[in-house]
């Protein structure tokens, strides 16, 4: 499977331990030391090879002891209970990075960078994303909830809208910044509040984002 071409477009979220903005996003190290996350998928169209992947969800979960570059981390993928043997295979393929050449997409960095990993498990997948209104509501049977909705100015409660904005990004290159909240009772136990989140709407690609 590893020399098999793949793409996903539609959009997704990152939910991870640190505050508004992500460290990893500029090179810094992560907050606290150590880093976690939860990154869900909404397929519009997508393919693994001949395998079409239109209309399914998927999900990592991730925890390092300390910065991703270091190493050490586990990593779990949840597969939509939707997907059939063939669609399951290649969605675990392209959560886990095969096929890409070492340092091009994200989801091949994270992997390189765990050193166990849990087997993979189907899920039932509840998932809604509104970039505009950069909200999104991720449940995974009773082991996974996330919320994501705006910043708020903590002195008006108005709204606060901040993008990154990445040329050359790993995963993307315009992001929306959010506010997250998860709690993980899977593989990779996670629990997060109001920490930074991230929306994107792109295509990505084992040969890395496409670029607009």
């Amino acid at each position: 499977m590893a020399s098999v071409e793949w793409s996903i477009k539609g959009p997704h979220f990152v939910n991870c331990n640190c505050d508004y903005g992500c460290p990893c996003q500029f090179n810094a190290l992560p907050k606290g030391g150590s880093c976690q996350a939860v990154v869900a998928w909404r397929i519009e169209e997508g393919r693994f090879g001949d395998v079409r992947l239109d209309g399914l969800c998927a999900v990592n979960t991730y925890a390092w002891p300390g910065p991703i570059h270091k190493g050490n981390g586990v990593l779990q993928s949840i597969i939509d209970e939707r997907a059939s043997d063939a669609q399951r295979a290649a969605l675990v393929s392209i959560l886990q990075g095969e096929g890409a050449a070492p340092g091009v997409i994200m989801l091949q960095i994270y992997r390189a960078m765990c050193s166990t990993v849990k087997p993979p498990v189907k899920q039932k997948i509840d998932l809604e994303v509104d970039l505009e209104a950069r909200k999104a509501r991720l449940r995974v049977g009773n082991i996974i909830e996330s919320t994501v909705e705006p910043i708020v100015n903590p002195v008006t409660g108005a709204q606060h809208r901040a993008r990154i904005d990445l040329p050359m990004g790993k995963e993307f290159n315009l992001a929306e910044v959010a506010s997250g909240t998860t709690v993980a009772r899977g593989e990779v136990p996670l629990e997060f509040t109001k920490s930074h989140a991230h929306l994107v709407y792109n295509r990505m690609t084992s040969a890395g984002p496409a670029r607009a």
